[in-house]
């Protein structure tokens, strides 16, 4: 048989060639995904828009098939409303539907409600358990059980037994795959299992270690087990778990553990005591945002808004804070009226006013901000919380005194009347502790009643700043120039 003709260095350098230059042809395709400052380039957006309105599949896939989910998230964000779930339809199978999860309630919901049930319950066959619920958690009733009958089985059940769980709470942010291993195994032949078993989740942490009736009995860190001799008991390795979280618990409460005890991961049991679940370290992550997120949007009365809601329901979710609002400031408008006379025979009060109320509330909201996070991140107890209030309350005494001169000086140069100044000095002081001290009680006392502060310690502080500024400055002015 004749040997096979050995080719030249030139034949090599142009088979090298064409297989180094095509890669890089096909690269230059696909714009560039992100500019300098980690925006989505419109470039890349007007490329994904374009083939998406000329229902180009291929074109489609080859942009995205290399996208983190949290990018393709953002690449759903920056389309038109329209074009959203025809992306999602276009790409199909290849479409990774945990970026669903990277999105807003209201986006999300809209998308799934345009796809049909099949299309999504294929997509969420390869997604954890905690993803899948948080996919389904907000549609309604009918849409979601029209998903979960095109589940098998198992997943059906699995997937139920996730949404069964209060919202917001650990059961909901679980994972139902993890490893478990009994007691009386040796290293060896957990290893083996690691390696030969198909049904594993993708990432794991520790082992847990249960008994016959799935009753945790510890954990086994994976550093713990590569250390360790083949021949050794599980039970002789294990560790023990001080750091166990119930499936009702709520998901803040959770996120402090975590916080508190520097955990990568902590197994979840149900009111048995079996495991049932393990919470990762990226879930607390999102829980910790979402509580931030929702604490500002409280405390600023716009309740659970999205960017991506209809105008309607961005009116209806502002309205009832804004007319709690009205009411307030019809409480101060009562006060002001209280002293209607005083004011008419001295135009300057009216034109002072505003000043003594404004610093009042920036000061009680500077106070009632610190308080607020403070009681959600458990920095407030029993034990701190008298120094607290006594220590806001002197800070805005001195707050009050140093604006009081800087106040004082600059209507008695503006008046021409020393005795204004000194009015509106005293006025400030008595508004800036007033402000230090309830913007500190009124959140500690809403959180006693059990009423979330972030919610209403807005409204009440703003009240409380600008009754007593108000009625301070006026009744200083009246008993000081005699007016009635």
């Amino acid at each position: 048989m004749p040997a096979a003709p050995v080719p030249t260095r030139a034949e090599i350098f142009v088979a090298d060639t064409d297989t180094v230059e095509r890669p890089q042809e096909d690269a230059a395709l696909v714009p560039t995904v992100r500019d300098e400052e980690g925006n989505l380039s419109p470039e890349f957006v007007e490329t994904v828009d374009a083939a998406i309105e000329a229902d180009d599949t291929d074109r489609l896939k080859a942009l995205t098939e290399d996208l983190h989910e949290a990018d393709l998230a953002d690449l759903i964000e920056a389309l038109h409303p329209t074009d959203q779930s025809k992306l999602v339809r276009l790409l199909g199978r290849d479409f990774d539907f945990v970026a669903l999860t990277e999105l807003d309630d209201a986006m999300r919901v809209r998308i799934l409600d345009e796809l049909p049930p099949e299309a999504v319950a294929e997509g969420m066959r390869e997604l954890n358990s905690d993803d899948a619920a948080h996919i389904l958690e907000d549609l309604d009733e009918p849409d979601k059980d029209a998903i979960l009958e095109r589940m098998s089985f198992v997943e059906r059940l699995q997937l139920q037994r996730v949404l069964d769980y209060p919202e917001e709470s650990a059961g909901r942010r679980m994972q139902t795959d993890f490893i478990a291993v009994p007691p009386f195994w040796t290293v060896g032949q957990t290893i083996d299992y690691l390696r030969e078993a198909e049904e594993l989740p993708e990432e794991f942490y520790q082992i847990f270690v249960v008994d016959p009736g799935f009753r945790l009995q510890g954990t086994l860190p994976l550093d713990a087990l590569l250390r360790s001799k083949r021949p050794q008991k599980i039970s002789e390795i294990m560790r023990g778990s001080p750091y166990l979280v119930a499936a009702t618990d709520d998901q803040e409460e959770v996120a402090h553990l975590f916080e508190r005890y520097n955990l990568v991961s902590a197994a979840v049991t149900d009111d048995s005591e079996r495991l049932v679940g393990v919470i990762h370290v990226d879930d607390i992550v999102d829980v910790i945002q979402e509580e931030v997120e929702e604490d500002i949007k409280r405390m600023a009365g716009i309740g659970d808004e999205e960017v991506s809601d209809s105008i309607l329901a961005t009116v209806r979710s502002r309205f009832t804070w804004l007319l709690v609002n009205l009411a307030t400031a019809v409480l101060a408008s009562l006060v002001i009226g209280l002293f209607d006379a005083t004011i008419q025979q001295m135009v300057a009060l009216a034109v002072l006013m505003p000043i003594v109320a404004s610093m009042g509330g920036n000061a009680g909201t500077q106070t009632m901000t610190v308080a607020v996070r403070a009681l959600a991140t458990r920095d407030i107890d029993i034990f701190n919380a008298r120094r607290i209030i006594s220590r806001e309350t002197i800070v805005g005494f001195l707050n009050g005194m140093l604006f009081a001169v800087v106040i004082g000086v600059i209507a008695s140069v503006w008046f021409g009347s020393i005795g204004l100044g000194g009015v509106i000095a005293a006025a400030m002081v008595v508004n800036m502790v007033a402000a230090g001290l309830f913007g500190i009680l009124i959140p500690l006392t809403l959180n006693k009643i059990g009423v979330d502060p972030a919610i209403a310690s807005g409204v009440f502080v703003t009240t409380v700043t600008d009754v007593v500024g108000f009625f301070a400055f006026l009744s200083f002015a009246a008993w000081w120039f005699g007016l009635a």
